[in-house]
């Protein structure tokens, strides 16, 4: 009697640790999900950065961005437009005496010691238009 109460007291046991591995499997496909999902988040997010809807501006309306009385300071270069309030160098909308705001691939390209380099720290934020 004894053997037979142990037997089934192990049987019970053994499909009780079957049930519970079990039942953590599908915890594990939700935590795999989980950083599906995370992953699937982070691509997104990159790729509404990427389809962010980048400005168009004239030379005009580029004008407006002097970065003077608070407002950004953009600068035009071969017809890409960066935003440079944030670069050191760029302090008031003024950088060795160009002013943002304009279209400055001639001062840039051609008479800047640095020439594009240092734009690498401003961000793209759109293009120049007629």
């Amino acid at each position: 009697m004894k053997r037979k109460t142990f037997l089934i007291i192990l049987v019970i046991f053994s499909l009780v640790i079957f049930v519970s591995c079990q039942g953590s499997e599908p915890s594990e496909t939700n935590e795999n999900n989980s950083d599906n999902e995370t992953v699937k988040t982070e691509e997104s997010t990159m790729e509404e950065e990427s389809t962010e809807v980048m400005l168009e501006l004239t030379l005009e309306e580029l004008s407006e961005f002097n970065g003077k009385d608070g407002s950004r300071a953009y600068v035009a270069v071969d017809g890409t437009i960066y935003d440079v309030t944030d670069v050191d160098e760029w302090q008031n909308g003024m950088h060795n005496g160009v002013e943002a705001g304009n279209d400055l691939t001639d001062e840039i390209m051609n008479q800047s010691p640095h020439g594009t380099s240092t734009l690498s720290k401003a961000e793209i934020v759109g293009k120049l238009i007629e």
